[in-house]
């Protein structure tokens, strides 16, 4: 008896997966300030119908931007509309081996025209003032030390199996995680996009219900959650805490419907 043949992936058939798929993109771009625009719901309407494929939304959105008005420069229209759809794409699609490689291609696929260094690990050190701490930053790895952060944080978690672990558990080892790879911050730009892709196709490949509605809704508080997982000020009485990102993981792996609150956030 002949082998079956192998197909061809299109994505998923499902009409309230791919949804939640674009609505997660929407939600990751308002990370960075960005609202994707009417043009882009329209599309992404049709995708989720059927009607377009992601190659022909993607085509049909560098068609729209071949002639960027002032207004689409200003509100940085073609990053959120295009990102978005490549966010989409990238969760409706097989998963990414868990190693370093992988988070440059996560980025490069998401940015590649957007940015110069898409796909690039930044050889200089950074730094962002945060609303939560008051104007402090969050110390990020020194570039020099990128590589070697980020190959010990992805070998002990493929060194661990999750056989036999708690729910509990579980959310305590993704939300560190997920932290680490957050704080190495390893690119100049659109790092919290990268990270939350990344963690969702690990998760999918993993076999968790992922609740989309959380990066659609919540996505700020996601982000601030990983400032506050990061930030530590001894003298002050200041310790970092994981609380906060664990609290987003419980509301979007589990049924839990714990409220998340940016103000929660804010040092006093």
């Amino acid at each position: 008896m002949p082998d079956q043949e192998y197909e061809i992936y299109e994505g998923t058939k499902s009409i309230e997966k791919k949804r939640s798929y674009w609505d997660a993109a929407a939600g990751l771009q308002k990370v960075d300030g960005l609202t994707p625009t009417k043009y882009l719901s329209e599309l992404a309407e049709a995708n989720i119908k059927g009607e377009l494929s992601y190659k022909e939304v993607e085509d049909l959105l560098y068609r729209r931007y071949e002639n960027e008005s002032q207004e689409d420069i200003e509100q940085r229209n073609k990053e959120a509309d295009i990102v978005s759809a490549r966010i989409a794409h990238i969760l409706d699609s097989p998963g990414y081996p868990i190693q370093i490689n992988s988070l440059k291609t996560i980025h490069r696929e998401l940015f590649k025209d957007i940015y110069d260094h898409a796909g690039q690990f930044r050889n200089v050190n950074i730094y962002k003032k945060e609303p939560i701490l008051n104007g402090e930053t969050v110390k990020y790895t020194n570039y020099t030390a990128l590589i070697d952060t980020l190959e010990y944080d992805f070998e002990t978690e493929k060194s661990r199996s999750y056989a036999g672990l708690s729910m509990d558990q579980v959310i305590k080892r993704i939300s560190k995680f997920t932290s680490s790879i957050w704080q190495a911050h390893p690119f100049m730009e659109g790092n919290t996009r990268t990270t939350a892709v990344f963690m969702e196709c690990y998760l999918n490949n993993m076999g968790f219900q992922v609740d989309n509605t959380m990066f659609k809704e919540c996505s700020q508080y996601f982000r601030n959650a990983l400032v506050r997982a990061n930030y530590a000020n001894y003298s002050m009485g200041i310790i970092d805490t994981i609380e906060y990102v664990e609290k987003f993981y419980r509301n979007l792996l589990t049924e839990e419907v714990t409220p998340l609150r940016n103000r929660d956030l804010v040092l006093k």
